[in-house]
């Protein structure tokens, strides 16, 4: 472990941080009532600027101590997974991921193709062969009935995946004790990107738990965020004890620099730590407050034809990171491009869903397993302002401008 600097010998540079060195420190913006809407712009708590002055005067502002230690612990407890390691990026713990569970070149690595690209790139990056499977639309995250069938062709060919990584999908958790079950029964591991879902359940379980290994993000638009960074948890001691190594090069015990492999800089650093911390304290009001958002939303596009939103089904209880609606111009919708300018031309964020892995063309050689659901949900799905500050009053501005576009 790093050794924190020198305490200062003057003691008024020893002191913490006094509320007036505080407000010398610059401030959010405030955005004007009639200023752009965002898609998830970070919310934070105004506690943050003292958890950083805190840190600051610490000294530990390198990936150790005492902030790192506690945000890992707070995971823990968020999570429902005993052993958490912080690191610099949800993408970082994935690759963590993947290499705890031994994926070598040539290995299949299963996943839904509704995804971000960071949910299989580290695997393709380690030489790994990519196969993407369809979504179910109850629930818009991997099929465990498409999983079931092709685990049991694959079986038969001898050549199952080295590892299935169900997506957690816009704060909605996959069914991951079906698919767990499915894997178990085939012996293959399971990892869970839940960067998009920290704080949803599913079948009462925290989002990932389960899983031999899941990641997290706490990228700038998530429902938590530390400016950045990640997670990776597990039920396991051992997978994280490894994963720590890797994160910090592979370093050896030993009073000189030992490798016995190559590892990464991977570590979080204790200021962004401290900031996680403090927002994963308003971890259950940040999901009260996007499920009111959603809430809105339903009840004011309500009636429209042709608009349906993302379903949560009865075995699950989401955030709703992301409010996502659906547009079917056969039923009486305007297009979902067409929805995206109208609203971008008024200063309103939206995001089409993620185009799906299948479709991308870095993947065009990959393996599938359908898809028609997952490119039916991109061609329709468009996602709406979903940030936990959004005001009543700029809800209504997005949900006045979208109801226009159907009077046409």
């Amino acid at each position: 472990m790093p050794t924190p600097r020198a305490v200062p010998t003057d003691p008024d540079a020893a002191r913490p941080a006094t509320p007036a060195a505080l407000r010398l420190l610059p401030r959010p913006a405030r955005t004007p009532a009639d200023g752009p809407i965002l898609l998830s712009p970070p919310h934070l708590t105004g506690r943050e600027l003292a958890g950083i002055a805190e840190t600051l005067q610490s000294g530990w502002v390198a990936p150790a101590g005492p902030a790192t230690a506690a945000f890992e612990a707070a995971l823990a407890d968020a999570t429902g997974q005993p052993h958490v390691l912080a690191v610099s990026s949800g993408t970082a713990a994935l690759h963590l991921g993947y290499r705890c569970l031994g994926i070598a070149p040539g290995d299949a690595v299963w996943t839904a193709s509704l995804t971000y690209v960071a949910t299989i790139a580290p695997a393709v990056q380690m030489g790994a062969r990519p196969h993407f499977l369809d979504v179910a639309p109850d629930s818009w995250t991997l099929d465990p009935d498409l999983l079931e069938r092709d685990l049991s062709r694959a079986a038969r060919r001898g050549r199952l995946p080295r590892a299935v990584v169900p997506v957690d999908l816009f704060g909605q958790s996959a069914e991951l004790e079906v698919i767990r079950a499915l894997c178990d029964r085939w012996g293959v591991a399971v990892m869970a990107d839940s960067a998009e879902a920290l704080g949803a359940t599913q079948h009462g379980r925290p989002a990932g738990q389960g899983a031999r290994l899941a990641a997290f993000s706490f990228n700038g638009n998530k429902i938590v965020t530390a400016g950045g960074g990640g997670a990776l948890a597990s039920a396991d001691a051992g997978l994280i004890a490894m994963a720590r190594g890797l994160a910090n090069q592979a370093r050896q015990p030993a009073p000189h620099y030992e490798h016995e492999t190559t590892g990464y800089s991977y570590g979080l650093s204790s200021i962004l730590a401290a900031i996680g911390m403090v927002q994963l304290a308003a971890l259950q009001d940040r999901i009260a407050a996007r499920r009111a958002i959603f809430g809105r939303y339903h009840d004011g596009l309500a009636g429209l034809p042709g608009l349906g939103f993302m379903p949560e089904p009865d075995w699950s209880r989401g955030t709703r990171w992301l409010t996502v609606i659906q547009l079917d111009p056969g039923q009486g919708a305007p297009g979902r491009e067409a929805v995206r300018l109208a609203l971008a031309a008024a200063g309103i964020e939206t995001r089409p869903v993620w185009k799906p892995m299948h479709l991308q063309p870095a993947f065009r050689h990959a393996g599938r397993s359908g898809g028609a659901v997952a490119a039916r949900l991109f061609e329709r799905g468009l996602c709406l302002p979903s940030g936990s500050g959004l005001t009543p009053a700029r809800q209504a501005r997005v949900i006045d401008r979208l109801r226009a576009c159907w009077a046409g």
